[in-house]
């Protein structure tokens, strides 16, 4: 049998989704977890891989077991085992054609920035930040230049694994609310640190430092050196893939509620 889980986590504490030797991942924290609750080894296949401090509002993994139990066993009994900072949100059986990550026809990550004078202190790790005043209406035009199919090489870290650097983004959203700024990317995939490298550029242009077609510049360059440093991972969300709707794989809302 196959399952589908939608696992939400705090990624500050961890080096990021992949599996490594010392452990400190959250797929090697979740796969004790179900293991220890299933008593055999459980293994899971994740929609994308995040870094080291990036948070996960509705990461879907899935996974194969002989184990014949209902959908809350699996959330209750994973929970468990889980630290604070994860925790399995949804189960549900898919078709055995179902695949986390290459059923997904795109995904979304948000990244919430402070903008204050002085740093923040309660949304340390959650938020990222800026002290220099930003206009949104540059910052729109500028992203504008990254909608479509593009090669997004001078977006892509070194040591990006991905075969190939041209990609889709469907749509890039900025909004403002109080203190906060909310920028909103969905794309058929992403390049590894394609949006904290994204981000870095549009704040440039959003404080004046950079004029709009600027990225526009970037982009065609191609070259990594020749946009703006790599944004800090700590306001970053995986809010989640999305899926073909015969699959009725559980959609969390964008909106990350606990925002003030």
């Amino acid at each position: 049998m196959r399952l589908a889980l939608g696992v939400s986590y705090r990624g500050t504490a961890y080096q990021g989704w992949q599996s490594q030797p010392g452990g400190q991942t959250v797929q090697d924290r979740l796969e004790l977890a179900l293991s220890t609750f299933a008593d055999e080894p459980v293994r899971t296949l994740c929609a994308g891989r995040t870094d080291a401090g990036v948070h996960g509002l509705n990461q879907v993994v899935h996974l194969d077991t002989a184990l014949d139990r209902q959908a809350f066993s699996w959330v209750r009994g994973t929970n468990r085992f889980l630290p604070d900072d994860i925790a399995v949100q949804w189960c549900q059986p898919v078709v055995e054609d179902f695949h986390a990550r290459n059923s997904a026809l795109g995904r979304r990550y948000a990244y919430v920035l402070r903008e204050s004078p002085v740093r923040p202190a309660l949304e340390t790790g959650l938020a990222g930040w800026v002290f220099r005043p930003l206009a949104v209406e540059p910052m729109r035009a500028a992203a504008q230049r990254l909608v479509g199919e593009h090669d997004f090489s001078a977006f892509r870290s070194a040591e990006c694994q991905a075969s190939s650097p041209v990609k889709r983004v469907h749509a890039i959203g900025i909004e403002r609310r109080g203190a906060y700024w909310r920028f909103d990317f969905d794309a058929g995939a992403f390049l590894h640190h394609m949006v904290r490298n994204i981000m870095g550029c549009l704040v440039a242009v959003g404080t004046g430092s950079r004029a709009p077609d600027w990225l526009g510049e970037v982009l065609a360059s191609r070259e990594r050196s020749q946009a703006a440093p790599t944004f800090p991972p700590d306001g970053l969300y995986f809010v989640g893939p999305y899926y073909d709707p015969r699959h009725a794989i559980v959609q969390r809302s964008a909106a990350i509620d606990w925002l003030p």
